[in-house]
């Protein structure tokens, strides 16, 4: 019989629950299988699993629950109230308990996002599971812990009072990235709405694309779906748009107003060190998209990787990075980074803001290099400027640059900060944004969104002085 030896630790914590009225104690469990969900909302593998807890959830309804303990890796994340953006934003529909200082993570013994931490209806802990492929893994113990154990188990609902929050409809909801056309006109993912939204400079909507709803299906601007769209980027007549919980790169003919897709078939796809050089791959939740010459580079936050296809035949190769997650310089295919999420170019310079390093990586298209300009490793970060060995950003996200300086979102300090490359030194440019996703430059200064705000902000680039994009709908065709 699959029975646990130990006691389940309990899980409260001084830094309370989300997306619950009340704390909860493993004892309140009794009778039900219990699955514990360590994550911590930055990590994109933390992201990967949440289809497949919503899957078990929805399996096995009347006997399981789900706990999301967050174990927060940056300072930004252990707050309340950015973690309950996350629960929005990723639609996480069971209770969180903020584990900020690591108590539960420690009495579990947990090491590495995501893990998770399967008990049985006696309050005992079956085993843990560290990575991703979560519903092909647990699934087999649930299954014969409902066998096992079918006299104990109680399938009377728990109350838990989830917060089924309304997307508000009018406006944006967790606007991310911009690219802008010859015209000045500017293409935003509101990644919240899954769906692109053209604007003029004025904040006028002038096109709606695609309907809304989550979903991966290709059609005319009114029937196509979108799945957290987020990087864009412009050739000829076609947007392409980095759709990154599809897995897939989406294709808009910005003439015919058709969506369709270029790569990925919706599946995670994972390939390290010498898998697969020469290969066609698809893209693993790609962040953003930046054309140079004849290739489309993809920043494929999943799997820590460059991506490039091809433009004239829409394959899609590995480019840089051998899969592993850590801060590597060196030649394209020996160098690491960690969840690239977005991307700039200077000459033959591409820049990567890579995320769970809080780092700004460069890759000479030319040579092949990738260096480091600013940032130290995985868990090197803070908010820091001047001498750029010295500075520390934190999970930042989106970058542009502008002759030898680079603007940075730097995400989780709400701040846009500036890498002068000549000089070699950091400097906040404007504060009191709330998660910025991305920059782009556009007619003399910068436009930028502030994600969790669900605004769109124009930045001054000489004094920082920050001005809202009031957004309008009236001029939008849908």
């Amino acid at each position: 019989m699959l029975t646990g030896r130990v006691n389940a630790p309990d899980i409260n914590t001084e830094h309370g629950w989300l997306n619950t009225d009340r704390n909860w104690s493993i004892k309140d469990f009794r009778g039900k299988i219990v699955l514990l969900d360590f994550w911590t909302f930055g990590c994109i593998n933390c992201q990967h699993i949440v289809p497949d807890l919503k899957r078990l959830e929805e399996e096995y309804a009347d006997i399981l629950v789900v706990i999301g303990i967050h174990s927060a890796k940056f300072d930004a994340e252990k707050q309340n109230k950015t973690i309950r953006q996350a629960i929005r934003k990723f639609g996480v529909e069971h209770p969180v308990v903020n584990d900020a200082d690591y108590k539960i993570w420690n009495q579990y013994g947990v090491r590495a996002w995501p893990t998770t931490v399967l008990i049985d209806p006696n309050g005992k802990v079956i085993g843990q599971h560290a990575g991703e492929s979560v519903y092909d893994t647990v699934r087999p113990y649930i299954q014969k812990l409902k066998e096992e154990h079918k006299e104990v188990l109680n399938h009377e609902p728990i109350g838990f009072h989830v917060e089924h929050e309304r997307r508000q409809s009018a406006g944006l909801y967790f606007p991310s990235k911009l690219v802008h056309d010859a015209e000045g006109n500017i293409y935003l993912s509101d990644s919240g709405h899954n769906r692109i939204l053209k604007l003029n400079q004025q904040g006028q909507v002038l096109e709606v694309i695609g309907s809304g709803q989550q979903g991966f299906k290709n059609g005319n601007y009114t029937e196509a779906t979108f799945y957290e769209p987020h990087g864009m980027a412009l050739h000829e007549n076609i947007l392409y748009v980095a759709d990154a919980k599809n897995n897939a790169i989406r294709k808009i003919d910005l003439q015919a107003k058709q969506v369709s897709t270029a790569a990925g078939t919706g599946e995670l796809g994972y390939y390290f060190l010498q898998d697969k050089l020469e290969e066609h791959v698809n893209p693993n939740s790609p962040w953003d998209l930046l054309i140079y010459k004849n290739s489309m580079f993809i920043a494929s936050a999943g799997n820590h990787q460059l991506l490039r296809m091809d433009l004239a035949t829409e394959q899609v190769y590995r480019f840089a990075g051998s899969g592993r997650e850590a801060l590597t310089d060196g030649p394209l295919r020996e160098a690491a980074f960690n969840q690239p999420s977005g991307l700039a170019i200077s000459g033959p310079v591409l820049y990567i803001a890579d995320a769970e390093a809080s780092a700004i990586r460069t890759v000479n298209t030319e040579t092949g290099m990738v260096l480091t300009p600013l940032g130290r490793g995985l868990f090197d970060f803070g908010d820091v400027d001047g001498d750029s060995d010295d500075a520390l950003l934190q999970h930042c996200v989106g970058l542009e640059v502008i002759d030898s300086k680079v603007y940075i979102a730097d995400t989780y300090n709400g701040k846009i900060k500036v890498l002068d490359m000549q000089r070699r030194r950091v400097h906040t440019l404007t504060d009191g944004l709330q998660e910025p996703n991305d920059i782009i430059f556009l007619n003399g200064q910068l436009w930028v969104t502030s994600t969790n705000s669900h605004q769109l902000f124009t930045v001054d680039i000489q004094t920082g002085e920050k001005q809202e994009v009031e957004i309008s709908f009236a001029a939008a065709e849908v």
